[in-house]
């Protein structure tokens, strides 16, 4: 499109609506305005000026402070939706099967629909993820489209301005000067408005004075604060920047560290210490039979070795080894692994013997590691015992077939398949700790449970979070835009001494205009300039005696 030229001889690009040399309004909106709009300085705004091709199109819907508005409250019901039940990341589940339970247990059908409509983990969704950056990017394509015109325009103001600019300022003022000689005035308001702190230029007859230019970049701070923030927001979800992960480790086990690839962790002893004093009654109907002192969990840290395999636990190198206690973390390599939990006398191996029901004649005992039990136990010459199924937390019978609430052994429950020399093909029972086995048939043998080991499990939390400087970054730019948006306010005045030595003034500031009215007073006096006009206040007031005369 072609530019526009000023009757001043000056190029303007299409779409300005205030020369940028002169000040002449130049659409015909802005002749027709009693006062101008100087939101941009008439600059002109690609958003509303190209509305052909299909970028200037996509352009125009991100530049919209409707659809960013839109895209604000859309993200935050999307986010308010992911507090209305905890996050799965943060239930204590090794499986998805066990956290969709959770939710269906603890919050019923709305529980279960909650999760299967994703909103358990929303924060990692797809599209959520695209909702922020579409916001991201309208913030980026509003501050571009409307932030470069406006700090050319301001960089290339000039100092004389036509008289139709300045007769269209909200504050204006024309006259002769009250008292003293004409030819100082210009001195006497550059001295005054310097004193004021305000930055002067001259320009032969012409004076600007400017304050607070700083100020009108408040928002354009915000956008780049939030754009900073959002980015920080976004590397959250690419790997190895934040690490959100939570780990049940036995005593006496070695696991690998989730969110944390090649390295492993031993429990060597979970530690509970209690307080000597006795809970107190309220204490006591709570529930609480002692008051604990110290959680701790002594731990080895591994590191797998260079070149070994994924998942080789035999090519470790021991890297460090302390006691987690609560508030108290193990560091390592930017990792933080904290104590969060744990529980005590988990069910390690129960001892069975195979026994015969009328003699008590005893075949053979065997030991069942609980969390990694064995297919088959020989114990003699054509004697063994077979596990068929392996329910760790029995719950009850769905339709005739046992069920397991978790993966934990909290209630062992077995089917054995009994194999002995008399009996080749084998005796099947069902046992249940806690209730009598249920037996295919007459049989002949049985499971006589002997002796349980117990041990204590450590709940622990690990953390990393490379994203923290972000967003304390961005954040800390927010807030200096918002405090430079909020406290200060661009004031210019624009003094222009005529021909026949009267005084023509204008002023203009972006919000709070009784700080400028304050400063012109002061000039006004130490200048004897003509009293200023609020042409805004004259308007509204000729509108309302209009109204009051109909």
């Amino acid at each position: 499109m072609e530019k526009i030229t000023c009757v001043c001889g000056h190029e303007n690009p299409f779409g300005t609506k205030i020369c940028g040399k002169c000040g002449r309004p130049l659409s015909e909106d802005a002749k027709a305005q009693k006062i101008l709009d100087m939101r941009y300085d008439g600059s002109a705004i690609r958003s509303k000026t190209y509305n052909k091709s299909i970028i200037d199109k996509i352009w125009n819907f991100f530049s919209s402070v409707k659809v960013g508005v839109s895209l604000i409250v859309i993200t935050l019901i999307a986010s308010s939706l992911g507090t209305f039940f905890p996050q799965k990341f943060n239930i204590q589940a090794a499986t998805e099967a066990e956290k969709a339970l959770y939710y269906e247990q603890n919050y019923g059908t709305i529980g279960k629909l909650y999760y299967e409509l994703g909103f358990s983990d929303i924060f990692n969704s797809w599209w959520y993820q695209i909702l922020v950056g579409l916001l991201a990017i309208s913030i980026i394509v509003a501050s571009l489209d409307r932030g470069i015109p406006l700090y050319k325009s301001l960089k290339n103001q000039r100092v004389k301005r036509h008289e139709s600019f300045m007769k269209k300022q909200r504050i204006v003022a024309q006259g002769p000067v009250t008292e003293g000689d004409p030819s100082k005035t210009l001195d006497l308001i550059s001295e005054k408005m310097t004193q004021l702190r305000y930055k002067v230029r001259r320009d032969g007859n012409a004076l600007l004075a400017e304050k607070n230019r700083f100020a009108r970049s408040g928002p354009y701070i915000n956008h780049l604060g939030l754009i900073i923030f959002i980015f920080g927001v976004m590397l959250r979800f690419v790997p190895g920047f934040h690490v959100d992960e939570a780990m049940w480790i036995r005593e006496g086990e070695v696991r690998a560290i989730p969110g944390m690839e090649g390295y492993f962790l031993e429990n060597e002893q979970f530690i509970l210490e209690t307080y000597d004093n006795d809970p107190t009654r309220a204490q006591i109907e709570q529930g609480v039979a002692a008051i604990p002192k110290n959680y701790q969990t002594n731990v080895k840290l591994y590191k797998q070795a260079e070149g070994a395999l994924l998942g080789d636990t035999e090519n470790m190198e021991l890297v460090k080894e302390y006691s987690i206690r609560v508030n108290h973390p193990l560091k390592y390599d930017g990792y933080s692994i904290y104590q969060m939990d744990f529980r005590q006398n988990e069910l390690k191996t129960m001892t069975f013997e195979l026994t015969h029901k009328e003699s008590g004649k005893s075949l053979g005992s065997l030991t069942i590691d609980l969390t990694d039990p064995d297919k088959e136990y020989v114990l003699g010459e054509n004697t063994k015992v077979e596990i068929l199924n392996y329910y760790p937390d029995f719950s009850g019978m769905k339709d005739g077939v046992p069920q397991t609430a978790s993966q934990y052994p909290n209630n062992p429950a077995f089917v054995f398949k009994m194999t002995t020399p008399d009996k080749p093909k084998g005796e099947i029972s069902f046992v249940s700790i806690g209730a009598p086995p249920v037996e295919a048939g007459e049989n002949e043998y049985k499971m006589t449970f002997k002796n349980v080991e117990t041990r204590n499990v450590s709940g622990l939390t690990i953390k990393k979070d490379v994203t923290i400087p972000i967003l304390i970054i961005g954040g800390a730019i927010f807030l200096l835009g918002l405090a430079i948006g909020s406290y200060w306010n661009h004031r210019r005045l624009w003094v222009q001494q005529l021909e026949d030595g009267t005084i023509m003034l204008a002023a203009h500031t972006n919000k709070n205009w009784f700080s400028i009215k304050k400063d012109l007073d002061i000039v006004t006096d130490y200048a004897h300039l003509p009293k200023y006009r609020d042409q805004l206040e004259e308007n509204e007031e000729s509108d309302k005696e209009g109204d009051d005369v109909k």
